[in-house]
This record gives C-alpha cells, structure tokens and sequence, in this order.
C-alpha cells in the first residue's frame, strides 16, 4: 500500500423513516434552501410532499430547481448557481439519485465562484468555497451521496468530464431504502451495474500488497451478485432495497481505495461515449468494461484470475491462469446480460460514425488508467470490440 490519510465527514443517516431527522439535521443558521430534483418522480411517489412537510417545521423559506438531466448539465449548474446568487441561498437539499446531488455539488461551488461553472468543472479554476449540501438519496448507484465528487455534462460541446473538491462532501445524507422502492426494472438495473463498476475500478490498481481492499471489494461484489436477481424479482423488498443500497454507498465513499489508486479508464472512456451519444450512464460502463478487461488481462493475469475465482466461482482446475481469467469477464458478462443490461453499443444504436470523436473526447488530457496506461489506439481498440 502507499501512505495514505481517509477524510469522509459525511453524515450517513440510514433505514426506514430517518426523514423524520431532517429538520434538525440541517444547520440552525439555515434560512432560505435550494431544493434541487430530477423529472419528477418525487412528486408522482410521495417524496416531495413528505419533504416539504418536514422543512415546513423549520419555516425554511424554500426555492426549487427541478428537471436535473440523468446526464446533468452545465447549463443547469448556472440555473441553479443564479437562483442561489440572487435569493442569498444558505444551504441545497439534493432529493434524487446521482445526477441530482452531482449538480447540486456543482451548483454548492458555482454558487460561491464569480466565473463560469465551468472552469471549475475542467479544473481550470479551484474552488475556494461552497455552500452546504445534504442529500436524501433515491436511487442507489453511484455512490454520490457519500463522497465529494461529480460528474458533469457540456452538451453544446460534447463534453463530459469528473471533478471534485472536500467543500463538495454532503453535511448528511439520509438514506431509507423505501424511497427507492419505485424505481423502475431498468433504473435498478443500472445502479446494480454502476456501483459494481466503481468496485471494478478500484478493485484493478498497481499497488500489490492490497489483501484487505481486496477481500472488500470481492465481499460486496458477491454480496450484489447475490443479492441482484432477488431484488429484480420483488422490487419492494426491503431487505434487498437496503442491501444494494448500502452497496451502493459503500462501492464509492472511500473505504475500498485507501493505499492505492483505481484505474477509472473505462469511466473516462464511457464519459465520451455519453457525451456524444447521451446515453445512460450505467449502460455504457457494461457495454464497455468487459471489453476493457479483455484488452488489458495481459497486464495482471492473476488479478483476473483472482477475480475469476474468488467472485464468480470459476474453477481454476485444468485451465490456464488466461483461461481462468476470461471465463470471470465471460461470467460477469453473462450476469449483467441476465438482469437486462445491454452489451453492445449498436443497442443504444450507435455505430462507429462518431468512433473518431469518441475518441477524440477520452483523450482530450492525454494517456489515462492508473492500472493500465492507455493510448490512442487502446480506447480504438476497445470502442470498436464494443460497437
């Protein structure tokens, strides 16, 4: 492992009717609230209105910002930053899924910076300051209600980009697995996909002294494997709604990276695809990352192989370490198909038209992958075994 210091100062509030806790959870300076949301399912599910009632009891003067883009936009960011400019905003409450609280974080930075938003979003600018965030979580994915980072859409240039900063960590996040009990076949579907792709991230990195990441990692990705299917044959199960969830949170608020650095290429690489195409996240990775697992098995056979063996059950017996490792990407492969995820780009009908501008946008800062550098030829490579 390398040296390494872990700062989380996110309050997680879980179970069933911690709403209940949200009027004393927000700060007693707090007077007037941005209430960031997506399409307007909250409003459909009984959401809204459950909130509402409870910042009702603190006499917060409340202003809202809804239509949060799944793929959020900057163009939202600079809505939601004016409005908190000119009513003096004291604090944002994210109600939604990933999208929602990486705008609302964007939005927390935007609010207290004179330029563009996006400078801060292309880290040409850092952010000094921010207004405070909490978050009360909808969907469970991306593991955003728990971390400080974002991601954040310019569609007038075709550009999708990650970025971050400690001013960005939510105050709290309350998360009841009730409130995702309407989330549809196809959205759970994608939050299943999402976090285990953010546990495959960090799960291949160069360090090799990593046995108590590793075992975490290995951990809840069975613990979804398992838990997966259940839950798409009753989608109002609470105790398979609380176990993705806290999977969820779990794949991306820190604990299964300290001493070392994920790879994140396959995140990059999806990034552009969407930002061409705007197509669902979560979609792309599993079209994407199998693909990125056969184009790079050659650099660490045996961590494959590993996770061959230790997640998806493949016996090793009478293969070859190669063998092994294929067999787990074909399995992985295999399960994400089975609870309905796509696995070709031609799916979202994309063909290789735009391969060269996808291109152009995954290397737009050069060489990427802290397990595997790739270049050029390699996010080629990967797209067209993707088409």
């Amino acid at each position: 492992m390398k040296n390494f210091v872990f700062y989380n100062p996110t309050k997680l509030v879980f179970g069933r009717g911690q709403l209940e806790q949200l009027p004393d959870l927000i700060p007693d300076h707090v007077h007037k609230i941005l209430l960031v949301y997506g399409g307007g399912s909250i409003k459909k599910n009984g959401i809204y209105d459950n909130v509402m009632e409870k910042l009702k009891e603190r006499d917060l003067e409340v202003h809202e910002l809804p239509g949060v883009e799944p793929n959020p936009r900057i163009s939202t960011v600079r809505k939601g930053a004016d409005i908190c400019k000119k009513e003096n905003i004291d604090f944002l409450l994210a109600v939604g899924g990933g999208s929602v609280i990486d705008c609302t974080k964007t939005i927390a930075a935007a609010a207290k910076y004179d330029g563009d938003p996006w400078d801060l979003v292309t880290k040409k600018a850092k952010p000094e300051d921010a207004l405070p965030l909490g978050t009360i979580l909808t969907l469970a994915a991306t593991g955003s209600e728990m971390n400080s980072g974002a991601v954040i859409t310019n569609w007038e240039t075709n550009e999708k980009h990650g970025w971050g900063s400690p001013l960005l960590f939510p105050k709290f996040s309350i998360l009841d697995p009730t409130n995702t009990f309407t989330v549809p076949k196809d959205q759970t579907v994608y939050g299943i996909v999402d976090m285990m792709s953010h546990i495959f991230e960090q799960y291949f990195h160069q360090p090799t002294q990593s046995p108590v990441q590793d075992r975490m990692c290995e951990g809840v990705l069975r613990t979804i494997i398992t838990t997966a299917p259940k839950l798409l044959e009753n989608l109002e199960s609470y105790e398979h709604r609380e176990t993705i969830m806290y999977a969820g949170t779990v794949a991306l608020n820190g604990m299964l990276q300290m001493g070392y650095r994920g790879d994140w290429a396959t995140h990059n690489i999806e990034h552009a695809v969407s930002a061409v195409y705007d197509i669902p996240h979560a979609g792309g990775l599993a079209i994407l990352f199998p693909n990125w697992m056969k184009h790079n098995l050659k650099q660490d056979v045996e961590r494959f192989k590993q996770l061959a063996v230790r997640v998806f059950g493949v016996n090793p017996e009478g293969k070859s370490d190669e063998e092994t490792a294929l067999q787990g990407i074909e399995r992985l492969r295999q399960f994400w198909t089975a609870l309905g995820a796509p696995s070709r780009l031609s799916d979202y009908d994309i063909d290789d038209s735009k391969l060269d501008l996808m291109a152009d946008r995954a290397m737009a800062n050069g060489p990427f992958g802290n397990f595997c550098k790739l270049q050029r030829e390699d996010v080629e490579t990967i797209l067209h075994m993707s088409l």
